[in-house]
């Protein structure tokens, strides 16, 4: 589908609007043109040739989602590199671990997610923006416009861009970080033909049209509509201007997690055509609340890093599912299921990942889902297994941070999750600290402000001091215990 969006750019009505965004005034404008877009990647293609990029190189990716982002993707695809993305809200020491894990060729970074320190230290930090210095990742260029401070650009000039290079259907396309400890941090790897098989699951179950307005900002959003021909607006990210997009637009499709749809709600903002959301639980109310808000359909999806999209359901079949659990709908074509002993939902398809980075390859996908199989074969969640916090969408893994929390002062500390008054499915993270004996609170409270702020994206809602519970023979902290016991705390 790579190749196909390419040729497609370029030869496809390419003075048509690709990407839109929010002006300044609150209108729409055009950030590129698809035969702009198709030029930029081949710029790109041919200033990464240059630096000497060629197939099997590692290119890390850290660069906001929007124009410049996919055509560096479009232009890695063409040389046969393998992206790896880098999450600037992750924090240093979790970037520092992850860089050291992918071992990237080069690095490309925007100006924001190189603002770490001086002029533009305390403006990243206000956005949850933190990569390590630029002497802990490697060779790092800037893409886009540079800042003092910055890395050197990426020279970008007008050169031809190098013939496409295939390695295979089985070579790596991208890595992309999930769990793991800050000592063993995690990567997904997805190959080019399970890509392609990602990309053509999705474009089968939304079935953008030619000329229409797609409403999303991620690549599964991108790729398949600016394929087949539509434009693609990025969601604004205030509510009030993303109702006023939504009126504005119109679009035919809209992408959106629920705690954006929540809000866009809130802000009296209206539907069209089909909706779409995921990345988090999406309950029948909230389905049932888009669609009384003028869309024709309204959709949660089931996905997973490892493997996306997996199954999908429309509001009027989640609805009719009065039983215990939550029906996330029938597997997507392709997709196969299993359960362990335990009651753990696993999935297999052309879609799942190749392997863990650095593991043997597994086509069976564990999902950390708890789930049932009704007998027709639709999915209903039933809880999760993994240590992981949702919050606003977004997934956090406690082992990636708990080991910045324990100074000399304290004697165990966890990060587990709350759930989120008025939003089903989303979670507080709050730090659960027990101190040492004789520990001064005030004292330890101060010191624990440096860990919290390299956390960045991941920084607790809340901090509270107190016994860790254990269980067990291992005696082991009880996640469950501890959020039980912040959840009383919190709403005392």
């Amino acid at each position: 589908m790579l190749d196909r969006l390419a040729h497609a750019l370029r030869t496809v009505h390419p003075d048509r609007p690709a990407v839109l965004g929010r002006g300044r005034t609150g209108g729409t404008r055009v950030l590129i043109r698809r035969g702009e877009l198709a030029d930029l990647a081949d710029r790109y293609a041919a200033a990464l040739h240059a630096r000497g990029l060629g197939p099997g190189a590692t290119l890390g990716v850290a660069v906001r989602p929007g124009p410049r982002a996919l055509a560096v993707l479009l232009a890695a695809h063409r040389l046969g590199l393998r992206a790896a993305v880098l999450d600037p809200t992750a924090g240093p020491d979790v970037l520092a671990a992850r860089l050291a894990l992918a071992r990237p060729d080069l690095v490309l970074a925007d100006a924001a997610a190189q603002a770490v320190a001086g002029w533009a230290g305390p403006l990243a930090r206000r956005a949850d923006l933190a990569l390590p210095r630029l002497s802990a990742l490697g060779p790092v260029a800037t893409l886009g416009r540079r800042l003092p401070g910055c890395a050197p650009r990426l020279a970008v000039t007008g050169g031809a861009a190098p013939a496409p290079r295939d390695g295979g259907a089985d070579t790596d396309a991208v890595i992309v970080f999930t769990s793991g400890t800050t000592a063993r941090p995690r990567a997904v790897v997805h190959t080019r033909e399970g890509l392609a098989a990602g990309l053509r699951t999705v474009t089968d179950l939304v079935d953008p049209r030619p000329g229409s307005t797609v409403l999303g900002g991620t690549f599964f959003v991108l790729v398949p509509a600016l394929a087949a021909g539509a434009a693609v607006a990025l969601p604004a990210r205030r509510p009030r201007a993303l109702a006023g997009q939504l009126a504005r637009l119109a679009p035919a499709q809209t992408y959106l997690t629920p705690p954006a749809l929540r809000a866009a709600l809130g802000a009296g903002a209206r539907f069209h055509g089909r909706v779409w959301t995921g990345s988090a639980p999406a309950d029948a109310a909230l389905l049932r609340r888009v669609k009384q808000a003028g869309a024709d359909q309204a959709w949660g999806v089931y996905a997973l890093t490892e493997l996306f999209p997996a199954a999908a359901v429309e509001e009027a079949g989640k609805s009719a599912h009065t039983g215990p659990g939550d029906l996330v709908g029938a597997p997507l074509p392709g997709v196969r299921t299993g359960l362990t002993p335990e009651g753990e939902l696993l999935l297999t398809g052309p879609g799942a990942r190749h392997r863990y980075l650095g593991e043997e390859p597994d086509p069976w996908v564990r999902t950390g889902d708890r789930a049932t199989l009704a007998p027709d074969g639709r999915i209903v969640l039933a809880g999760r297994l993994k240590d992981m916090v949702l919050r606003r969408a977004e997934n956090i893994y406690p082992g990636l941070y708990e080991p910045a929390l324990h100074l000399p002062d304290v004697e165990l500390a966890v990060l587990v999750g709350v759930p989120a008054a008025g939003a089903p499915g989303d979670e507080r993270l709050v730090a659960l600290v027990q101190p040492r004996p004789g520990a001064d609170p005030r004292r330890l409270r101060a010191a624990l402000r440096g860990p919290l702020d390299r956390m960045g994206g991941a920084r607790p809602d809340a901090v509270l001091f107190g016994e860790v519970p254990l269980a067990g023979r291992s005696r082991k902290p009880d996640r469950a215990a501890a959020a039980a016991h912040c959840a009383r705390e919190l709403s005392a």
